[in-house]
């Protein structure tokens, strides 16, 4: 107890710290919430008709909560008898799976349901006001954040599964969930999975292989072959830089990067620099250069090359539409890109976005207070924090990021279990100030890059519709960052042969589904294109298990030969600088300063 007590101490000084130095951010957030529901109120009370409206769904809430009641009563009298609730839970909600929410003591069955009542009429009462698109999907937005927090399984008292763990272990329960609360607190972030388990190099990107090449921004790795014979045309994959590169070489049963090297290709992998302070002066176009560009003449050179095959997941997928822009200009560019006209032999875009006008649930918040706000911010450089940026992606589905982690660790003591998909999502990473709000502005909110010619990067007019290499697209049903039917235009702004495939499940587990014996996902394709996602939908047949085997064939119709396969990797002007994965992917989001006015000039 004294142990706890003391750390108790010590992560009471860090949350005052921490609230201190977050309040003016903590003020904006709450001034943002309150001006939503201001306008609301106002919209209400100005208009008799929405009053109107509000008031019947005000009034049926009053008549279900009654009815509810009437249940509850007649239910407690009879235990025997059939009972219907009021209101369920929608499908797929965890929160209140477990039998102890339906159990004698009722109040917490009256509870649930009570809450998902209050929920239903305030989501009602937003959707019937009449709003401007984008203002009505923030308020949708920040009520369901609301409504998401206040859910009666977040708290102890009306949590019976918390109760009843607690009783049956005479209280160790809480007490552990306290000494969870409190690492928790000195770490910074919800714990989401056993970290202790889990060695970089050792059960995750562990695929063999060597860094052959590294500048400041990038080590590209090569893996070592698995066939006797590999393809002539080697294939760079593209990562996002938002997140690590080894989730496309998680483990051995979703290892992408395995499965093209087993089937005979010679494959090199981007690893991003983790960016500390002093590299916020980093732009876009320093990832169309000093990496993707650089990463296609070094594998070229390796492998002796012409041409090569390219896949681009997430913003990896963009800033190789970027690329592939550039280097297909008929215009001069520049040496770098020069140098790479016709190098590239077929593009694959895997839950990638280039038209980014649904950017899905983070659209709501998307607007020009928040991308200016974040332009002052960052104005004098140094970097978005990996942190920040992790809290914005689990705010997209808190129910299952935060909240139901709040009730496990900290309200029942449990330690989550060791699972390598949040161990990569939480191992996170920095983005330079100047590449970021860049790619905010110009991107995301005012979406140009889709628009011909309405983006110039490394000072070349970007047209997507330039790109005439065979394409092939990947998007999945329940992707939240990247939507399907966003995914899906792709192929309606590039100019080359085309293939879209739509996979089952969302952003992540879309894209690493293997191929295996259960067959849990699953996919669509060879639907009609060209008349818009809903006709290609209709027109598409049905896979079974993976899109990997059916990517991989596709890949195999291009133009390639095979030869021996390489002894080593690397080649004479690039040797091999250490063994895969690297220095750069287990570097953390580690901010070391805040460049001084002259540090800056000096980047600049």
């Amino acid at each position: 107890m004294l142990e706890l007590a003391q750390e108790a101490t010590k992560a009471g000084q860090k949350l005052s710290t921490d609230f201190f130095s977050n309040l003016p951010a903590q003020m904006k957030s709450f001034s943002e919430f309150s001006v939503s529901y201001l306008t609301m109120a106002n919209k209400v009370i100005g208009n008799p008709e929405v009053m109107a409206k509000g008031q019947s769904t005000f009034f049926n809430f009053l008549q279900n909560q009654a009815e509810l009641s009437k249940r509850m009563f007649e239910k407690q009298a009879n235990p025997d008898s059939e009972f219907v609730p009021v209101i369920s839970p929608a499908p797929g909600d965890r929160r209140f799976k477990a039998a102890e929410w339906n159990e004698s003591p009722y109040y917490f069955d009256y509870i649930k349901q009570n809450y998902l009542l209050i929920s239903q009429m305030m989501l009602e009462i937003v959707d019937s006001i009449e709003l401007e698109k984008k203002s009505k999907s923030k308020l949708n937005f920040q009520t369901q954040q609301y409504l998401d927090a206040l859910s009666p399984a977040n708290f102890f008292m009306t949590n019976p599964e918390a109760i009843k763990l607690a009783g049956e272990t005479n209280g160790k329960s809480l007490v552990k969930g306290y000494e969870n609360l409190l690492k928790d607190i000195e770490k910074g972030s919800i714990t989401q999975s056993d970290e202790s388990t889990f060695e970089i190099g050792r059960d995750l990107a562990h695929t063999k292989g060597s860094v052959v090449y590294e500048n400041e921004l990038i080590q590209l790795i090569q893996y070592d072959p698995l066939t006797e014979k590999v393809s002539e045309v080697p294939l760079l994959i593209l990562p996002p830089w938002i997140n690590k590169f080894y989730i496309l070489d998680l483990h051995t049963d979703r290892s992408l990067v395995e499965y093209c090297v087993k089937q005979g290709q010679t494959v090199f992998m981007i690893s991003w620099k983790n960016p500390t302070a002093e590299m916020g002066y980093l732009g876009f176009e320093d990832y169309v250069v000093k990496g993707a560009l650089k990463a296609i003449e070094v594998s070229k050179a390796i492998t002796g090359a012409k041409k090569i095959d390219t896949l681009g997941y997430c913003l990896g997928g963009t800033l190789l539409g970027i690329t592939l822009s550039i280097i297909a200009s008929e215009e001069p560019t520049f040496l770098e890109a020069e140098r790479e006209k016709d190098s590239v032999n077929t593009a694959t875009f895997l839950a990638a976005m280039l038209d980014f006008s649904d950017v899905g649930t983070m659209g709501a918040v998307i607007d020009e207070e928040l991308v200016s706000n974040l332009e002052n911010e960052l104005k004098d450089g140094g970097v978005m924090k990996g942190e920040d940026m992790a809290k914005a992606f689990n705010a997209i589905r808190a129910n299952e990021l935060v909240w139901h982690y709040v009730a496990n660790n900290y309200l029942m003591g449990k330690t989550p279990p060791p699972f390598s998909v949040l161990y990569w999502s939480c191992d996170n990473t920095n983005l330079p100030a100047r590449m970021y709000t860049y790619y905010m502005r110009n991107l995301i909110f005012e979406n140009k890059l889709r628009i011909k010619n309405a983006l110039r990067i490394c000072n070349v007019p970007i047209d997507l519709g330039r790109i005439k290499v065979p394409t092939f697209v990947i998007g999945t049903i329940d992707d939240h960052i990247s939507p399907c039917r966003t995914a899906f235009t792709t192929t309606e702004l590039l100019s080359g042969e085309m293939e879209f495939v739509l996979g089952d499940s969302g952003h992540i587990m879309g894209a690493i589904n293997a191929p295996s014996k259960k067959h849990k996902y699953n996919f669509k394709h060879n639907g009609e294109l060209g008349k818009g996602f809903e006709h290609w939908e209709k027109t598409a047949k049905q896979g079974e298990g993976s899109w990997w085997p059916n990517w991989s064939k596709w890949i195999a119709t291009k133009p390639h030969k095979t030869v021996p396969a390489p002894k080593n990797t690397g080649s004479k002007n690039y040797p091999a600088i250490e063994p895969a994965p690297g220095r750069y992917v287990k570097e953390k989001a580690v901010t070391i300063k805040t460049l001084s006015a002259p540090e800056k000039e000096m980047h600049v």
